[in-house]
């Protein structure tokens, strides 16, 4: 017995480490869009659609805004489908469970991956579909990683936290691929060798994953992938009374919990609520805010540095290292959103409420770190742009991180995998806003980002309305609590 307990402590931090290496090293890719760009541009990628232009001095130039156009449209679309189809994707993890999702996300990475790699500068359009099945392949990697925060109950927010970091800092995977490019190894042998990963990503689905779910809170005796021994496991009936739905489903070993079976809030009461719609503007303000700048960020490095090769290579590398920090920025989140585990709770507090109060300061420094990026990346000062990263990258970390802690503090566990994919497809709705941002500035605006930047930096203030609405929440059941209960009526009365 003593042997199964080792194993099973042994086999969840492998398959935390292991999750953590995979999030890290090919979830986020896509987000290193402007590492990539660099190298398509010098493989000649819609290189027809630079034209020799004169100048109003009578001088020619090449003018390759229209290249610059095509670039931004092939991130705002796969930006676009990471989010926006997590919201079938997010049914498909609720219904069918991580095997299922897992395989769909293998799939669409690996096909993507072998997409670019037969790609040429005679082929840019297949960069279309290639980069929309990385980035949805991506995302799922990290929608059934994060689970792995229920095995770990007291640092469930700090570990979700960590996976979204490192989803962020594997943005740097396309400066690495950059650096091999500008060493000799080709563009294609490097997206074959992510092709080729999928091996790896299928051996830890069968063996260091569950079959279906991660229960939270996670009951005694659960046991997940290869087990010694016997084992316990729901019924579907069971399995269905957790979340209050009919299913067929057969969930992972674990003993049936007369807790689960309680009356939780349905996906629609969930979705209406005003948690769901004010966490929905916080997410979606911010996140444009940040797709538009890695969406024009090589164009932005061209008009400050003058289109000197050399500073945009220099300023590209320093951008895509950043995000290796991600991972670093986004524990302090969950660290934050985690700090009362451990400590006693006021009395009648129950532990989802400690969890929201706990949430309220985590959500206002998210808010507050992207009106100090999105100042930053307004101003014109090339030598400003590293702080500019540093907070891009904090911020992020923050940002999505935080997104998947709330949403599974706030909600049911049952619903987490639709209501992160309605929420991120909602807010993938937004992000759309960022194409005709860049056509304004590319157009009417001449090149100058300005007065769009300084809009979004306003309309980033919104996200506080947020924290203000859980804090309120919170404070109106301190009040409730604290409420002295009708006293009994006197005998003489």
């Amino acid at each position: 017995m003593l042997g199964c307990e080792g194993g099973a402590v042994v086999r969840r931090w492998l398959t935390l480490v292991t999750g953590l290496l995979e999030c890290l090293c090919f979830a986020g890719a896509v987000f290193g869009w402007a590492s990539l760009v660099f190298v398509l541009k010098t493989e000649g990628y819609f290189s027809y659609l630079c034209v020799n232009t004169t100048g109003v001095n009578g001088t020619q130039f090449l003018d390759c805004s229209g290249q610059d156009e095509q670039f931004s449209l092939i991130f705002t679309i796969a930006s676009f489908m990471n989010n926006f189809l997590l919201l079938p994707n997010g049914f498909l993890f609720d219904r069918f469970g991580t095997m299922v999702a897992r395989l769909l996300g293998i799939s669409l990475y690996t096909s993507g991956a072998l997409f670019v790699a037969f790609s040429s500068s005679a082929l840019s359009v297949l960069l279309f579909p290639a980069l929309s099945f990385i980035s949805v392949g991506g995302i799922l990697f990290l929608v059934t990683n994060m689970q792995i925060g229920n095995l770990f109950g007291s640092a469930r927010s700090t570990i979700i936290t960590l996976y979204n970091g490192a989803f962020d800092s594997s943005s740097a995977l396309f400066l690495i691929i950059k650096l091999l490019f500008e060493a000799g190894i080709s563009l294609r042998a490097s997206f074959l060798f992510l092709a080729a990963c999928g091996v790896i990503h299928l051996v830890r689905t069968f063996l260091l994953l569950p079959r279906t779910h991660i229960p939270y809170p996670l009951p005694e005796g659960y046991t997940y992938g290869i087990n010694c021994g016997q084992t316990k496991t729901f019924s579907p009936e069971q399995t269905a009374a957790n979340c209050n739905v009919q299913s067929d489903d057969v969930t992972e070993e674990t003993p049936f919990n007369k807790e689960s079976a309680e009356k939780v809030a349905t996906f629609w009461e969930c979705f209406l609520s005003k948690f769901f719609i004010w966490h929905l503007v916080w997410l979606s303000v911010m996140q444009l805010r940040h797709y538009l700048f890695i969406g024009t960020l090589n164009p932005m490095l061209q008009r400050l540095t003058q289109g000197e090769p050399s500073l945009v290579s220099t300023y590209t590398n320093a951008f895509a290292v950043t995000q290796l920090f991600g991972v670093l920025c986004a524990p302090w989140n969950g660290l934050i959103m985690d700090r009362h585990k451990g400590k006693p709770r006021a009395p009648g507090m129950s532990e989802k409420e400690a969890d929201l109060r706990a949430s309220v300061l985590s959500l206002t420094l998210t808010a507050l770190q992207c009106v100090l990026f999105s100042i930053c990346a307004s101003t014109p000062f090339l030598p400003l742009q590293y702080l500019t990263f540093i907070l891009q990258v904090l911020n992020r970390s923050f940002l999505y991180g935080g997104n998947a802690a709330f949403i599974s503090i706030a909600f049911p566990p049952c619903h987490f995998g639709k209501l992160y994919g309605m929420i991120m497809a909602l807010s993938a709705v937004v992000a759309l806003l960022q194409y005709p941002c860049f056509t304004l500035v590319k157009g009417v605006l001449g090149g100058d980002p300005l007065y769009v930047n300084i809009a979004l930096t306003l309309l980033s203030l919104l996200a506080f309305i947020h924290p203000v609405c859980v804090y309120l929440h919170c404070r109106g059941l301190a009040v409730q609590r604290g409420k002295p209960k009708d006293p009994l009526p006197s005998p003489s009365s």
